[in-house]
């Protein structure tokens, strides 16, 4: 029996502007409009718009909100400021006893005991059961899913925020900070965070509103870009994705990620993540840059040990890229390694992160 994709409130949009929709994560998403290179490129250079409506969103309140989210999550959820309206976003890991990384998140303060999560679409329903799972045993804090409630736009690129800023009622948060306001006459909850290494807002706001939002800022310049050009854009700015990056079985300290992990705070898998990073990781995530021709991809296996997690043709760089795990004695910077592509041999050297700076 055939499964029914989940559309977003965007749907008509992408058939009018000629989207290829492919199935992610159980959601008909565009996969791209005009071409990735064309899209990658607008974000770097202008500004693209994307859906990312397929996005979960989970609400914490209550007055053990804060105690909720400091168990489960791995960063210091009690330094998120709130002041006069306006929160702060703080990226953080959902971890398993044993270290395991559930899903890769951001957490937006929206008042003083309330928080808005925003969680991977493969992974929403499980982080749902997890959250609520863990909030039965305190007696004040409620969680709530939000999925339905939000349609996601991310506008991200030199000229984004300059774009928005046009339509907007009030100044636009500052990087990493969230406010409510209003973009041509809806409310949104602005925020200034993104998954390009770009500039840029991720909005959030009532599914009814999101098609005027969206043709107001194409009318404004900004390109349609889908989750092709999305994940050329994440890998040559060296972010990690759930799935590819991380996962059940990776922990933060071989991706990367310790500098979100406070321990001391005891956060489920604090005990795992501490022993890690003591020990030092058997393994460590890397970028990497092809020698000559060929597109590594993942589950390419290295010779001497290692996978790779993520491959590509970089649009801005002209070569294959990607990022891999490689024992720790061979992650340095510089560091010669061969990938076993569909059975040709392809030389590649580790690269410093990110592949392509962030301008943000």
């Amino acid at each position: 029996m055939a499964t029914t994709l989940r559309r977003t409130p965007l749907y008509e949009r992408h058939l009018a502007a000629g989207a290829k929709l492919v199935d992610f994560a159980g959601w008909e998403m565009p996969v791209q409009y005009e071409g990735v290179r064309q899209e990658h490129m607008a974000v770097r250079e202008r500004c693209g718009v994307f859906d990312v409506s397929h996005m979960g969103e989970i609400e914490t309140s209550g007055p053990q909100a804060l105690e909720l989210l400091q168990r489960l999550l791995s960063n210091d959820i009690s330094q998120i400021p709130f002041a006069a309206g306006a929160g702060g976003a703080q990226y953080s890991l959902l971890c398993q006893p044993d270290g395991g990384v559930l899903d890769d998140l951001f957490t937006y303060r929206l008042d003083s005991q309330r928080y808005l999560t925003v969680t991977n679409a493969a992974n929403h329903a499980s982080d749902l059961d997890w959250f609520r799972t863990h909030a039965e045993r305190l007696g004040e804090v409620e969680v709530s899913d939000r999925i339905d409630d939000f349609a996601m736009l991310a506008v991200q690129g030199p000229l984004a925020r300059e774009i928005v800023q046009a339509i907007a009622d009030a100044p636009l948060p500052p990087r990493l900070s969230a406010h409510e306001g209003f973009l041509a006459g809806a409310k949104v909850l602005i925020c200034a965070t993104g998954y390009t290494g770009e500039d840029g807002v991720e909005l959030l706001l009532a599914p009814a509103d999101a098609p005027a939002l969206w043709d107001e800022l194409l009318r404004r310049g900004a390109v349609p870009a889908g989750l092709a050009a999305r994940d050329t854009l994440r890998l040559e700015a060296c972010y990690p994705l759930y799935g590819n990056e991380l996962s059940r079985e990776r922990g933060p300290i071989e991706a990367g990620l310790g500098w979100c992990c406070k321990e001391e705070l005891g956060f489920i898998g604090a005990e795992a993540v501490r022993s890690a990073r003591a020990a030092g990781p058997a393994e460590k995530l890397v970028a990497f840059t092809i020698d000559g021709p060929g597109i590594a991809r993942q589950g390419n296996p290295i010779d001497g040990g290692g996978v790779v997690t993520s491959g590509t043709l970089s649009p801005c760089l002209g070569i294959g890229v990607g990022m891999a795990y490689l024992p720790a004695d061979r992650a340095a910077p510089g560091s010669a390694m061969q990938i076993d592509v569909r059975g040709r041999p392809r030389a590649a050297i580790v690269h410093t992160k990110p592949l392509v700076p962030h301008r943000r």
